[in-house]
């Protein structure tokens, strides 16, 4: 998907209604959305294609049940490097990223490095990624943060 180079244009308030309603369910047909944001059809399908290329809209996808996928169990790790120069972040960075139980990484400001989410299935499959994530490059320290409960997970932008 191209995004535009140009300034974002303003967005109305049909543009945020089709943003909210395709965040809200990105299999809905377009004439469902067109109905619903008060649109015909084709000027619609326009709006949405200039959202994409605008790069309002990154990407459609699908929420899975963890679950039911063996990943039921989710952390945070703190991490700390022992060092913070351009190469020790870049190779972090690149090394990170390889980890598949890593489902989010964040350089952060404050008293450590990066936050990173994982899931997994079980305690020995946690113990298996940790040894991952200490071998990382230029890592000092990690603590780690096991979630009990999901109270609130990500539902996207809040548009209004």
């Amino acid at each position: 998907m191209s995004v535009s180079k140009n300034k974002p244009k303003v967005l109305d308030r049909i543009d945020l209604a089709i943003l909210e309603a395709l965040q809200q369910n990105g299999r809905i047909s377009n004439v469902e959305l067109a109905q619903k944001v008060n649109l015909s059809a084709s000027p619609c399908l326009d709006r949405v294609k200039r959202l994409e290329q605008d790069g309002y809209i990154m990407r459609y996808g699908a929420f899975l049940n963890a679950n039911m996928l063996n990943y039921g169990m989710s952390a945070f790790i703190q991490v700390t490097l022992d060092r913070t120069t351009a190469d020790v972040f870049e190779n972090f960075k690149q090394a990170v990223v390889n980890i598949k139980e890593v489902a989010e990484c964040h350089l952060v400001a404050g008293g450590y490095d990066y936050l990173l989410k994982i899931r997994f299935k079980d305690m020995q499959a946690y113990r298996e990624i940790l040894e991952k994530v200490v071998s990382l490059p230029a890592i000092s320290q990690t603590h780690t943060y096991m979630i009990t409960e999901h109270i609130k997970e990500d539902a996207g932008i809040p548009i209004f």
